[in-house]
């Protein structure tokens, strides 16, 4: 019987799982700071966009002076778009409302309606973070020389000017057609003539 083999097949076993104890240990208090990073920075909305601006400004600093991955640059540019309209558009479409005509939450429509604050499909803080993490894995992949595919870059720009105008024509008209604006300015207060207590009114009578 080799006892002194199963003996260090067992230290083996032991050692790798409190490797991977570690690991896991190490992964998991990473990933609790990060998400409390982001918790932190919540709040902070000029600062994220600030930041937000320097990193779009590196990348775009990377690929003027390298000279390439204009694919890259053109999916990231698509990928932003559709960011955009999301960031622009209603949490529920008032087109598909229309058609199921539910009792759910909409969007007022006249005057009269009660004040509804403008709840967005993609919530600023989702869409800056989703900005950013595209800003910084196409920066990563500048690194990469099997990505700069050679391109004639104005016509992918043409490409591109084309796609945002004719989607932005198209959100802007269906904000006209359901009357709905993307930003919500605060919440609107009611400014009716104010009631004066019968008491007051009866002293102030001659």
């Amino acid at each position: 019987m080799n006892v002194g083999g199963g003996g260090k097949d067992g230290a083996a076993g032991e050692s790798s799982s409190a490797a991977s104890s570690a690991i896991s240990k190490w992964v998991f208090s990473m990933s609790r700071g990060y998400q409390h990073m982001l918790d932190k920075s919540t709040p902070q909305v000029l600062n994220r966009w600030i930041f937000l601006v320097v990193i779009a400004f590196i990348y775009a600093v990377r690929v003027y002076f390298v000279e390439g991955f204009y694919i890259i640059t053109y999916g990231l540019g698509i990928y932003v778009l559709q960011l955009l309209i999301a960031f622009l558009s209603p949490q529920v479409d008032p087109e598909f409302q229309e058609l199921t005509a539910d009792d759910g939450p909409s969007l007022p429509t006249r005057g009269s309606d009660e004040f509804r604050p403008f709840v967005r499909r993609l919530p600023e803080f989702k869409f800056w973070y989703s900005l950013t993490k595209a800003f910084c894995v196409a920066f990563m992949l500048t690194f990469f020389s099997a990505f700069d595919v050679p391109v004639f870059w104005p016509i992918l720009l043409f490409y591109w000017l084309v796609l945002f105008i004719s989607t932005m024509k198209r959100q802007i008209m269906h904000m006209i057609k359901y009357r709905y604006v993307p930003f919500t300015f605060g919440k609107q207060r009611y400014t009716g003539k104010k009631v004066v207590p019968s008491d007051d009114a009866s002293i102030s009578r001659p």
